[in-house]
């Protein structure tokens, strides 16, 4: 370092060795620069005497052509001080390939952020929004984004997808504005033993689906057990098709959201007729009491809740009928399930209530892939979906809004992916 005795440059070269070595290549000197937030190191590298440099396309050892101007990288904070490696690139022949340049083995490709940086700053990436990263470690955005797309595209290519076994495939609402270019199309594993996002998609098509299916491949298909999603018909047809084999169970999640949108329409449209009489009054500031269970409800909205059961309102009758529909979760056989599923639908049939109507027949119609829930005998749990699509709006959250796909699809299978991680990210813990 600049006015250091040389001791000191031979320790840090010490530290620089023990993290990480470049076969062929040597620290060759080590200055500090700067003051105060400018504060860097910078890092001389040299070849090692009488050995050629190797050809980018091929690694093999080539005779040297020429050299080309100094290029700076970004490497790993030592002590919070920002390091930079100095080195000008040879230009070998290759018998194979012609004149190339030589092979770096701390950077891929062009980009002036050495391998060991970008597993540095896609981990950070997972804990901070990519701006602060950047921000935090006196980057780019740009290669906060490159160092996640190598992480992700490393990590895709070395997963393994043999033990897949059940799917929860659903949508989700992504950025601002309507239309179909705003929904995501989703499919994660959802086995007791491991639970991840296998795959993201623009759009909420059947060709989407398909696509996504697809890119799993006929192993994982063929070995496919469950099936979890929504009553949503595009992507009955293709689960139908494509794995007809796999068990299909409805997710209890959305059959919940059905039950408890119904009791909303129904507590909005007698609110709105009831206007501000003593029956009125009992429905106000009411709406996220009736969209819990009635065994989660306490304290004074406990009681608030009794006052209006204790009325012949609608909305009371809704609330009821939708807690009753609980019940049919608890039961084992598939025998008592189905007949409890035929009373409700059919009492539901009568209460005069339209929103509570239209959920009876919806469920009448979807009656045999309800009851796979019995089927399954509990090996597979629908909870892990709605689970991962609320850390989906947690990503969403703390990236203040990604303006482009690529950057949503990368960030998602980051966070949600359990990817398999380079070797060379291991090397800071």
């Amino acid at each position: 370092m600049k006015n250091q005795p040389p001791t000191t440059q031979l320790e840090v070269k010490v530290i620089l060795n023990r993290i990480q070595r470049f076969a062929g290549f040597v620290y060759a000197s080590i200055r500090l620069r700067g003051s105060g937030p400018s504060l860097r190191i910078e890092v001389k590298m040299e070849p090692h005497r009488g050995i050629r440099g190797k050809c980018a396309t091929c690694l093999e050892a080539c005779p040297g052509y020429d050299v080309l101007a100094e290029r700076r990288w970004l490497f790993v904070p030592l002590w919070g001080i920002v390091v930079h490696f100095f080195y000008p690139p040879r230009r070998v022949e290759c018998p194979a390939h012609g004149v190339r340049v030589e092979h770096i083995p701390w950077s891929q490709g062009k980009r002036r952020v050495t391998t060991a940086m970008m597993g540095f700053l896609a981990r950070w990436a997972r804990r901070l929004s990519w701006r602060e990263t950047a921000r935090t470690f006196q980057t780019s955005w740009e290669s906060v984004y490159h160092s996640v797309d190598w992480f992700v595209a490393w990590g895709l290519a070395h997963r393994q997808l043999e033990a897949v076994h059940s799917l929860g495939i659903d949508e989700i609402h992504w950025g601002k504005g309507k239309g179909t270019d705003r929904f995501l199309t989703v499919i994660y594993q959802i086995d007791r033993h491991c639970r991840r996002l296998l795959w993201v998609g623009r759009r909420r098509t059947q060709a989407t689906l398909r696509q996504g299916l697809a890119a799993l491949g006929p192993t994982v298909l063929a070995g496919l057990r469950f099936i979890a999603s929504d009553m949503w018909q595009p992507y009955l047809t293709v689960i139908a098709a494509q794995v007809g084999h796999a068990l299909h169970v409805l997710d209890r999640f959305h059959i919940t959201m059905h039950l408890n949108q119904a009791v909303d329409q129904v507590r909005r449209g007698e609110r709105t007729r009831l206007g501000d009489t003593p029956s009125g009054a009992r429905l106000k500031k009411m709406r996220w009491t009736l969209l819990r269970r009635g065994s989660r409800v306490r304290g004074r909205a406990r009681i608030k809740l009794h006052s209006l059961l204790s009325s012949q309102l609608a909305t009371a009758r809704a609330w009821m009928l939708k807690n009753a529909f609980e019940h049919f979760w608890t039961y084992k056989s598939f025998v008592w399930g189905g007949a409890f599923l035929d009373y409700w639908t059919t009492r539901a049939l009568r209460s005069r209530l339209e929103p509570m109507k239209r959920v009876a027949r919806m469920l009448r119609s979807h009656e045999a892939l309800i009851l796979n829930w019995f089927k399954a005998k509990g090996e597979i749990s629908t909870g892990p979906v709605e689970g991962f699509n609320n850390k989906i709006r947690v990503v969403t959250r703390r990236s203040y809004g990604f303006r482009t796909y690529k950057a949503m699809e990368l960030a998602l299978y980051h966070n949600l992916g359990r990817l398999p991680e380079p070797e060379t990210s291991h090397c800071f813990l």
